[in-house]
């Protein structure tokens, strides 16, 4: 089988994530994830037995879980596993629930398939990942400063998924009734510094496989501190920077689940149910 594009350096990944946990890791952004996956999946009408928590990389959302209504958990924190090789037999799971870890997958279409596969049928996949309008600003400002100091620009923030194409990649794994959608959070931070701090915290500097692998020039690092300043404060002089969360939801296809009508079967004519005449093709309404 061919192998897709390499996009991110997994093993540089596992590396940054244990240098976080030593640094003290920055959970603000997971935390509010977590909170918020618990309170969509207390939606829905029935209990899970057996659920998987794929790569997140905190206990956040397996202590979510845990006072919730699932029976049992597996988790990144008890069981090795990688996102792109599941260790999980076909329709071993009733849930899969991924916190900000599935957008360093480099294929994620491969990944839902696994997933989907995992799940029993009915089965669901509860997903959060970073999304395409992250870090805009600092994209932005370090793109200027290179062209500007460098005369050219690298890689240096990770192309994140597009909220578009989100619903069609879970289609296409077979996922049924997928649903899409994405929250923005603005934080705001005294300097571009901290915020770079807080990325090596959480494990989410550069881990691009073509990523320039010169250290950063302190001419262009010094520059793209000013655009950024710039362009992106506030008027008290603090510095915003946004992050794109994607939610993904999607069922493991069984019978039960609603489906559809097929053209013309409806029982009533839309223009009965809103009380309107009908217009047969060709002929105008009257002005």
């Amino acid at each position: 089988m061919a192998q897709g594009p390499i996009i991110f350096d997994r093993e540089l990944l596992r590396r940054r994530l244990a240098r976080a946990r030593a640094l003290g890791p920055a959970t603000f952004l997971i935390d509010r994830v977590a909170e918020e996956l618990g309170e969509r999946l207390a939606v829905v009408v029935r209990r899970f037995e057996r659920a998987a928590d794929l790569g997140t990389p905190t206990d956040a959302v397996a202590r979510v879980l845990a006072s919730g209504k699932v029976d049992s958990v597996i988790s990144a924190q008890d069981v090795a596993m990688d996102e792109e090789a599941l260790p999980f037999a076909d329709q071993s799971l009733d849930l899969v629930v991924s916190a900000l870890s599935l957008q360093f997958v480099n294929d994620l279409p491969g990944a839902l398939i696994q997933i989907r596969r995992a799940l029993k049928p009915d089965g669901l996949l509860l997903a959060a990942l970073i999304g395409g309008e992250t870090l805009t600003e600092l994209r932005e400002a370090f793109a200027q400063a290179e062209s500007e100091v460098e005369g050219g620009i690298s890689p240096r923030v990770a192309p994140f998924a597009d909220l578009r194409d989100m619903g069609a990649l879970l289609q296409r794994a077979g996922f049924a009734l997928p649903v899409v959608d994405s929250d923005k959070v603005i934080v705001r931070y005294r300097s571009v510094f901290d915020l770079m701090h807080d990325l090596r915290r959480m494990g989410a500097a550069n881990i691009l496989h073509e990523r320039r692998r010169k250290p950063l020039r302190r001419a262009t690092l010094a520059r793209m501190a000013e655009i950024y300043a710039r362009r992106f404060a506030d008027v008290d002089g603090r510095l915003r920077a946004t992050f794109e969360i994607v939610w993904l939801l999607g069922w493991a296809p069984h019978e039960s689940q609603q489906k559809p009508l097929k053209p013309g079967s409806a029982a009533r004519r839309l223009a009965d149910a809103l009380g309107a005449k009908e217009i047969s093709a060709g002929e105008k309404a009257g002005r």
